[in-house]
């Protein structure tokens, strides 16, 4: 077995953070051809294609991506033993890499990301985006798992493995000061200005289907596709809101807001959408481990 070659190394990490064989040359102070011959050379000693040409651009296979998660943790191990000579202090830190939908409850990630968030020996980087975009990082390695509140369409050509996580109750949620017209749901529904999710919400889709089914004409206070905004407008007294309880569970606690009725017939799913792949992070098994163990909502 021969050897780890660290100078190829180092040319494929300034190519792999560049993206671009000219681009590194330049960094490195070399030509292009030398570069092009020294990722060849790791190439072959690995044994696996560690890019794809995209265009210009060259794009980490997966293989890629896990020698370059490597290969800047031996760098950084590097520097960090020159901090350890000269300032006694050093660590080694393994890093997870999470995309998270931007109007997913932020509750939510942090009760998925708990059993890593004060690990010392864990870096946290979260990218947020639009589900189309997720997907697509996911695919050329650049996440190692999407959170999400919907899965994915099936693609025979994408491997996508949608692990349901979590089920969330969704709740009729009212302001402490609000007072109701009405006695029964029906009342509340039809008489009291609402704060709906978006139309492209699984929750929406859901609420609508079953106030048509009520022969309801529901009031819309607010549409909003974030969770986050849909919170600050219950706490605004704007109008019942239509929201899964963990994103107003602080609300909740605090008698800030107060929990009108449950709709049982609605539910938010949570999905961590991950590839198959040869050379998972072992970090993502242990997250999904963990969310299996914890207590489930009634």
């Amino acid at each position: 077995m021969s050897n780890l070659n660290f100078n190829h190394l180092r040319y494929f990490r300034a190519v792999a953070h560049e993206g671009n064989l000219t681009k590194a040359a330049q960094r490195l102070f070399v030509s292009q051809s030398a570069v092009s011959s020294q990722i060849q050379m790791l190439e072959a000693s690995f044994g696996q294609r560690l890019f794809d040409r995209q265009g210009k651009r060259l794009v980490l296979t997966e293989a890629g991506r896990m020698a370059l998660d490597h290969a800047d943790a031996i760098f950084s191990t590097g520097e960090e033993l020159m901090s350890l000579m000269r300032t006694g202090a050093g660590s080694t830190r393994q890093i997870l890499r999470i995309g998270a939908l931007a109007n997913l409850s932020r509750n939510f990630q942090l009760r998925f990301l708990s059993p890593v968030l004060r690990r010392d020996d864990v870096e946290i980087v979260v990218r947020s985006g639009g589900f189309a975009d997720l997907l697509k990082k996911l695919e050329t390695h650049h996440v190692d798992v999407v959170l999400a509140n919907s899965a994915p369409a099936r693609d025979d050509s994408k491997p996508w493995v949608a692990h349901e996580i979590a089920q969330q109750r969704v709740s009729l949620v009212r302001h402490r000061k609000r007072r109701l017209r009405g006695r029964t749901l029906k009342d509340w529904l039809s008489q009291e200005p609402l704060i709906l999710p978006s139309s492209e919400s699984s929750i929406r889709v859901g609420f609508d289907a079953w106030v048509e089914r009520l022969g309801i004409q529901p009031r819309l206070a607010a549409e909003v596709d974030d969770m986050a905004m849909l919170r600050v407008l219950a706490r605004e007294n704007i109008g019942l809101a239509v929201v899964p309880s963990i994103v107003v569970k602080d609300e909740l606690a605090a008698g800030l807001l107060v929990e009108v009725q449950r709709l049982p017939v609605l539910k938010e799913h949570f999905f961590a959408i991950t590839l198959r792949r040869r050379f998972p992070n072992p970090l993502v098994r242990a997250l999904l481990d963990a969310s299996d163990r914890q207590p489930k909502p009634l």
